[in-house]
Parts: structure tokens; C-alpha cells; sequence
């Protein structure tokens, strides 16, 4: 048997006790994982790479993750995604599963990821009244006017949607089960904040449509394999089954306390 750590949100620059993130670190490294999964929301741009050669070093195996919408603070999507790319190349157990495909984490598990990201079409949408600091800190948000900022954001779970598909469509006739790490809740049932699902006005900014439903499509073709969406973003913990053989879990958080979220087993 088999185990991974999952932990989501994490936000180390948030800590201000670096023994608090020794601690984290230690206690993944007590459970004796195979590998860790880390949900997105890690830092911010300026940092990202310190604290991700950080863990690596304490932690000493596989690390599969994905990025947050907070990882791209002050700089842009693009420049970050550059220099995780370019760090991974580098670090034998950094794997940016936006760039890494279908990942075997057994004959009968795989793994795969994309960061996601909220594309305001759900809720009150392109209506909603709710700004975040996104489109204020992440470049290709910044200075938009609400029909190009919704356009912007659709555009940005769509190429989500679409590279999930494809590794979906190479892992379903091999894997009975896979693991889909994500940061951004794919369905508003798995949107939940402080015990409950978000309101209309918060959806659009906490949802990726494009991948919910591009999931609710392709599953139903292949009954035999089980697929677990691992994703945090709303720092609310919850599940939902969305079809026979489509369960979502989102992972609880809290700024400045970093925790593991579930050791998950498999074959």
C-alpha cells in the first residue's frame, strides 16, 4: 500500500514563526509519504521558488503541485510560470503538474494537474460585485474593464478545461483510479466557505466552470475508472460525489497555520 500527502494553501509568507513551518514539515515527513501534493496557494511571486527549494530540501521526496491564483502576485502568469518551469528542470523532486502530464503513482493510480483558475461563470457572473486582489496584482488581470477582466477569466479555465481533457483521455483506458490536483473548486457543490456554499456573488471568483463541466462530460464515458479532484482556493473544507465515479474534496486552510489536509492510500 501506498500513500501521498495532500496539503492545499499553505501560504508561507504568511507565517511569521519559521519554526510553525518546520513543524509542517516535519509532521509530512513522520507520516512517510511516497510523495506530497501541494494544492496551490504556496507564497507569492517573489518568493515561490525559495519556499518551494525550501520544501524539497526538508521534505527529501516527490513533490507534485500546482499553483494559486496567490502565487502570481505581483508579477505576472506568465513570468511565474516560466521560472517554476525552469526550477523544476533543476530539482529532481519539484514536479509542476501543469507541465508534467499523466504522472504513474502505481499500475492501477495516476496522477494529474493543472493550477485551474476561477472563471466567473457561475453565480451572478460578470454581475458580481466582488473584487478580489487578483485583479489588482497579477499582471494580465490588472487595469481591465469587467467585459475584458470576465473574458480574461474565461479564457483562463478554458485552457485548463482543456489540457485536464487531454490527460484525462491518456489516463482513462490505463488507471482505475485517478487523483486530479487542482487549486480551484470545478463545481459550486464543492465551493464551500466556513460550512456552507458560496453565495452567487462569490462564485464566479471561486469557481472553474469549464473544468466542472468538461469532467461532468468525458466520466460518464469511462464507468470503470474512478477519478478524485483534490482542490482548495475557498480555505473551506468539504466533499461532494458529483457522479458514480466523480468525487470532489476540498481542502480546509487557514492563513499563517499551514496543516496536511489527508495522507490518501492506494494500491
Amino acid at each position: 500500500m501506498k500513500q501521498i500527502s495532500w496539503t492545499t494553501d499553505i501560504h508561507l509568507d504568511f507565517v511569521e514563526d519559521h519554526q510553525v513551518i518546520d513543524e509542517f514539515c516535519q509532521s509530512i515527513v513522520a507520516s512517510n509519504p511516497d510523495a506530497v501534493l501541494i494544492g496551490g496557494d504556496i507564497a507569492v511571486a517573489g518568493t515561490l521558488a525559495l519556499w518551494l527549494e525550501l520544501l524539497a530540501r526538508k521534505i527529501q521526496r516527490p513533490i507534485y503541485f500546482v499553483l494559486g491564483n496567490h502565487d502570481y502576485y505581483q508579477s505576472s502568469i506568465a513570468n511565474v510560470r516560466a521560472t517554476v518551469a525552469k526550477l523544476c528542470k533543476q530539482s529532481s523532486n519539484l514536479h509542476w503538474l501543469g507541465n508534467s502530464g499523466v504522472v504513474e503513482l502505481s499500475p492501477t493510480t495516476a496522477l494529474i494537474g493543472h493550477d485551474g483558475w476561477a472563471d466567473g461563470r457561475l453565480g451572478n457572473g460578470i454581475r458580481s460585485e466582488v473584487m478580489l486582489n487578483d485583479y489588482f496584482m497579477i499582471q494580465e488581470l490588472t487595469d481591465l474593464a469587467p467585459l475584458r477582466r470576465f473574458a480574461k477569466l474565461s479564457e483562463l479555465g478554458e485552457q485548463a478545461a482543456q489540457y485536464l481533457r487531454i490527460q484525462l483521455l491518456s489516463a482513462t483506458p490505463h488507471f482505475r483510479n485517478l487523483i486530479l490536483l487542482t487549486h480551484v473548486p470545478p463545481f459550486k457543490e464543492s465551493c464551500w466557505h466556513e460550512g456552507h456554499i458560496s453565495d452567487d456573488e462569490f462564485l464566479p471568483h471561486f469557481t472553474c466552470s469549464a473544468v466542472g463541466d468538461m469532467l461532468l462530460r468525458l466520466m460518464p464515458h469511462f464507468p470503470e475508472c474512478h477519478l478524485t479532484v483534490l482542490c482548495g482556493h475557498t480555505h473551506g473544507q468539504g466533499a461532494v460525489t458529483m457522479l458514480p465515479n466523480l468525487r470532489v474534496k476540498t481542502g480546509g486552510a487557514e492563513y499563517g497555520k499551514p496543516k496536511v489536509n489527508e495522507l490518501i492510500h492506494f494500491e
